[in-house]
């Protein structure tokens, strides 16, 4: 949002202006539904002020999007905390070809909540274990925890490869960095930024079983250890090299379960133990 003389215009009117070629009512019926965001990820509502600087986000609607045929399932929730074990395939938050089709999207249809954010994400090709914030004055307390890596997280994975040698356990250390194309990540030069201890659990049959312990959250971090050691995780069309893009296959997802969430509430004091009841295909 530009800086303007005051009186500032409404969040309504500033997208009028802006997208002249836009409908009003198409921009009334995106904030209605919540498909405006602030900086935060949070739906502007009619009387959310407007404040130069500021980004906004909103995501056009996608006509045919093709429905995930899986499902999500809530494992717990409070007035503060929604915890959701998520499928494969299926977007955190919405983007690209993915509006309704989104994880944040089916919850808020699911629970009329409009303020529903994510704490931290996972891949779409990722499963596993997803923490939303219900309140937003509560909001910035569980965001720190992972700011301040508070968070206990394991994954579990499987490499369509067995290590070479009888270690018990990897530990990487490196620099993560925009790779090309932008969505890819590689390592660079410079201060670590993203650590992961990585420990095979069972091989057999040219396969191995990994537990994945992330102490830092880049993006596409596990993916891209992993491939460093080369261990490629099963099915992962990113790492080590990219593929062709082609529709998602259903049958052969991406051998990667975000399991266990573990903290100690920042609210409450209490100590929260989260499990995924997803299986890997072992």
């Amino acid at each position: 949002m530009p800086v303007v003389d005051e009186p500032f215009p409404s969040i309504l009117e500033f997208l009028v202006e802006r997208f002249p070629r836009i409908h009003k009512d198409t921009w009334d019926e995106r904030i209605r539904s919540g498909k405006v965001l602030d900086e935060d990820g949070c739906p502007v509502a009619f009387d959310t002020a407007y404040a130069p600087r500021r980004k906004l986000f909103y995501f056009r609607e996608v006509e045919k999007e093709i429905p995930i045929p899986f499902q999500e399932e809530v494992i717990y929730r409070d007035q503060n905390l929604l915890v959701v074990d998520k499928p494969h395939f299926l977007p955190t938050t919405q983007g690209g070809r993915f509006v309704n089709e989104s994880l944040i999207h089916r919850l808020r249809e699911k629970t009329g909540i409009l303020e529903i954010a994510p704490i931290h994400r996972i891949d779409r090709e990722t499963a596993g274990l997803v923490m939303f914030s219900l309140n937003p004055e509560a909001r910035a307390a569980y965001q720190l925890m992972f700011e301040r890596r508070q968070v206990s997280k394991v994954y579990h994975a499987i490499s369509p490869t067995v290590p070479n040698e009888a270690r018990k356990e990897w530990q990487l250390d490196n620099r993560l960095e925009g790779g090309e194309p932008p969505f890819r990540i590689r390592e660079g030069k410079g201060v670590p930024n993203a650590s992961t201890r990585i420990v095979p659990v069972e091989s057999k049959f040219g396969r191995t079983y990994f537990h994945l312990f992330p102490h830092t959250g880049k993006r596409h971090q596990l993916r891209c250890h992993m491939a460093s050691l080369g261990f490629q995780i099963e099915n992962d069309k990113y790492y080590p090299d990219l593929q062709d893009e082609v529709p998602d296959n259903y049958e052969k997802p991406l051998q990667l379960l975000a399991i266990e969430l573990e903290f100690t509430d920042p609210l409450a004091g209490d100590l929260r133990h989260f499990s995924s009841q997803r299986k890997l295909k072992w």
